[in-house]
C-alpha cells in the first residue's frame, strides 16, 4: 500500500472572513494531493483529468499560518478511472482529520479520449485506521458498490 503525503502552509491568500482556510482554497489542497497521490499511483504515464468530486468535507476550522498534511490513497480503480481517498490529517494530537475527501481522476489520451491505465498498477490496498474504513464505506456507497 502506497500513501502519498502533501504538505501546503495556509496563506492568508487562501482565508475566508474568519481567518480560516476558505472553501474554494480546500479545494485546490485537496485536488493538488488527489492528483500527485492518482500520477505517483500510474507513474510517469500518468495522463489524469479530474472526472468528479464525490465528496469532500470540511471537518474542523484550519487558521492562516498553519502547515496542514494531506494524506492520499487509492481506494479503487477499473481499466481507465480511479479514485482516490484523501485525508487532513488532525491538527491536534486529540482531533481527528480537518478534511475528507474522494477524488475521482480518468487516464485520456492526447485527444482527451478515455485510455486504459497501464498494465502493471500497484495493488489496491486501504488503510487499516478506521477514519480510512469509513472514507473508503462512503467511497463504495457513493459509487454504488458491493
Amino acid at each position: 500500500m502506497s500513501t502519498t503525503a502533501s504538505h501546503k502552509l495556509v496563506l492568508p491568500s487562501d482565508a475566508n472572513h474568519h481567518g480560516t482556510l476558505y472553501a474554494g482554497a480546500m479545494l485546490r489542497f485537496v485536488l493538488e494531493a488527489g492528483y500527485a497521490t492518482a500520477w505517483k499511483h500510474v507513474g510517469p504515464q500518468a495522463n489524469l483529468v479530474l472526472r468528479r468530486v464525490l465528496n469532500m468535507e470540511c471537518l474542523r476550522p484550519v487558521p492562516v499560518g498553519l502547515v496542514v498534511e494531506i494524506q492520499g490513497v487509492v481506494m479503487h480503480r477499473t481499466s481507465a478511472y480511479l479514485v482516490c481517498g484523501l485525508l487532513g490529517m488532525p491538527i491536534e494530537a486529540d482531533q481527528g482529520p480537518w478534511s475528507e475527501a474522494l477524488l475521482g481522476f480518468a487516464q485520456v489520451d492526447d485527444d482527451g479520449r478515455l485510455a486504459h491505465f497501464p498494465v502493471s498498477l500497484p495493488e489496491i490496498e486501504t488503510p487499516d485506521e478506521m477514519t480510512w474504513k469509513r472514507l473508503e464505506a462512503r467511497m463504495k456507497k457513493l459509487l454504488r458498490l458491493r
